[in-house]
């Protein structure tokens, strides 16, 4: 899970566990989220607004994934590097260039789909 995925409960009005639920069943294997998302959502949470409020919320939901170190500390090298690996089946993200880069490296993306839902897209 990226930085957007888990602030998208206030930002784009979804339930983002609800969905997942929806698309894979309860048993989703495992989620996971790098470290530098954890340090993108406290560097945004420090500031002011909407964006301050999502990243707030998305911290507390990261409390349920299991957090994985990388070689990179930048948020989106870091989705590439543990998606390309072949470790992880699918991306959860609303970041469209993120999302491209994933897509053409082979690796499934879980994103925004529709008002209040989210979709896979195959590469």
């Amino acid at each position: 899970m990226d930085t957007n995925a888990l602030m998208m409960p206030v930002e784009c009005d979804i339930r983002v566990f609800d969905e997942l639920d929806r698309l894979f069943g309860r048993d989703v294997a495992e989620l996971v989220v790098p470290s530098a998302v954890l340090d993108e959502l406290d560097r945004l949470e420090s500031g002011h607004g909407e964006a301050a409020t999502a990243a707030s919320v998305g911290k507390d939901l990261a409390g349920r994934c299991r957090v994985v170190e990388t070689n990179v500390s930048y948020a989106d090298d870091a989705i590439v590097e543990l998606a390309t690996d072949g470790e992880f089946d699918y991306v959860v993200t609303n970041d469209a260039p993120l999302r491209d880069r994933l897509l053409s490296h082979g690796v499934h993306v879980v994103s925004r789909q529709g008002e209040s839902n989210l979709g896979i897209t195959a590469p």
